[in-house]
């Protein structure tokens, strides 16, 4: 059950697709069904990172997943899965490519995190279903996504402080917020993948970076990948 609101989480099984164009059609049918309001946890216990990182070829890729104490932000649990692409190089279809080695990671976690923060976007997407909304989808947790850079939408500012935040717009319609994590530091892109509200996604993403511009859970899960890729094992 949803403590918050009383009511059963619905979850999507994945299916790879065949090809783009049955790739194009998925994103197309389950936007619909993301969950844009949430509101999500107010104060998660714990909240999980996802990365991917991949060989210089290419052909090989370690995706990890950190699960974080939310007070202390100390690594409880992780795993990670390594493997190969599971889809072509096709920009905005980028989540197949990485959907079953996460979820394999997931699985092998002990300790089931209460949030879910990617390493790229949710709704700030040209389908506005993005890595963070299938995830969120398929596993049921409320998630969102934090980009490095943007995907899609134009934005100004944020002024250059700590928490200041602009909106990310794309085809006038509000898909994100572009945030400053640290003073002077270069702003990230937050967007809600699944059961979150932005406002309480920012709210989170503030949390997780007292001292660096990305979350400490997308800093632990890219070591922990890159650790694996290096190691050229498959570990959980």
């Amino acid at each position: 059950m949803d403590r918050a609101r009383g009511a059963a989480v619905v979850t999507v099984p994945y299916r790879p697709p065949a090809d783009e164009a049955e790739a194009r059609r998925v994103q197309e049918e389950l936007r619909f069904r993301v969950d844009l309001v949430g509101p999500g946890p107010s104060a998660p216990a714990t909240v999980a990172g996802l990365d991917v990182a991949y060989a210089t070829s290419g052909d090989r890729l370690a995706a990890a997943v950190t699960v974080l104490d939310a007070t202390s932000l100390a690594v409880v649990d992780e795993a990670v899965a390594v493997g190969r692409p599971a889809f072509p190089y096709v920009p905005g279809l980028f989540a197949f490519r990485e959907m079953p080695a996460l979820l394999a990671a997931l699985d092998r976690l002990t300790v089931r995190p209460e949030l879910l923060v990617c390493d790229g976007h949710g709704v700030a997407h040209p389908r506005r279903f993005g890595l963070a909304c299938h995830l969120g989808l398929v596993t049921g947790l409320p998630a969102i996504g934090v980009g490095k850079t943007s995907l899609v939408g134009t934005w100004t500012g944020p002024g250059p402080r700590r928490g200041e935040w602009s909106p990310l717009r794309d085809r006038d319609e509000e898909v994100g917020r572009v945030l400053r994590t640290q003073d002077g530091t270069r702003p990230v892109f937050v967007s809600v993948g699944h059961r979150m509200g932005l406002e309480n996604a920012v709210e989170r993403v503030l949390a997780l970076t007292p001292r660096y511009r990305l979350p400490e859970t997308t800093r632990t899960a890219d070591q922990l990948c890159r650790r694996a890729l290096a190691a050229g094992g498959d570990r959980g």
